[in-house]
């Protein structure tokens, strides 16, 4: 619900065109489906202490996608 809420807020104050919008939740999506992705390898890698990198990993992948990413991987971290 926050999330839609933030969205919803953040496109009316900016006025950001529909385009604008849908490439956001999408690379929004990616940058989660990266994070998740690297909780999984981090899991499945059972090593101890291992977790910093496999965050730090997940955070980049995610802002590589773009600002929608960016802004997953601040929201999720």
């Amino acid at each position: 619900m926050k999330l839609f809420l933030g969205i919803l807020l953040g496109s009316l104050v900016l006025g950001v065109s529909s385009q604008r919008w849908l490439t956001f939740l999408r690379e929004a999506g990616q940058g989660t489906r990266d994070m998740m992705r690297a909780y999984s390898d981090m899991r499945e890698a059972n090593y101890k202490n291992s977790d910093k990198y496999f965050h730090a990993r997940g955070n980049y992948d995610a802002a590589q996608r773009g600002p929608g990413g960016a802004w997953a991987a601040k929201v999720i971290r």
